[in-house]
C-alpha cells in the first residue's frame, strides 16, 4: 500500500529500525485510519489502535483485511482515559498525534 505521506518509505524504514515488532503486543495511540498500523501489522501478535475520532476508526476498520480481524482491534477511545492491565503491551507507538 503506497502512502502519499511516506511515498519513499522513510517513515516505515525508521520505525522498523527502531522497533522489533515480531510477535509483540502493540498499543498504537492516535492510530487514525490505520496509516501506520499497516506498516507493521503483519509482524505483531496483536495491536490495539486508539483514536478519539470515530470517522477515522470506521475507516481503519473498513480497511482491515479479513485475515487481520483476530490480530487488530481499532477503538474510538481517548488514550488518556483508556484502562489496560499493567504491562499489557510490549510496544507503544505514538506517531503524528500531537
Amino acid at each position: 500500500m503506497t502512502d502519499p505521506v511516506d511515498s519513499q518509505c522513510n517513515e516505515t524504514r525508521a520505525i522498523h529500525d527502531l522497533v522489533d515488532f515480531r510477535c509483540k503486543d502493540v498499543l498504537e495511540i492516535g492510530c487514525g485510519d490505520g496509516r501506520m498500523t499497516w506498516r507493521y501489522v503483519d509482524l505483531v501478535a496483536s495491536v490495539i489502535g486508539l483514536d478519539p475520532f470515530e470517522t477515522d476508526i470506521q475507516q481503519a476498520r473498513a480497511d482491515t483485511p479479513d485475515r487481520l480481524w483476530s490480530t487488530v482491534q481499532f477503538r474510538c477511545e481517548d488514550a488518556v482515559l483508556a484502562e489496560f492491565e499493567p504491562a499489557a503491551f510490549d510496544v507503544v507507538v505514538f506517531s503524528r498525534s500531537i
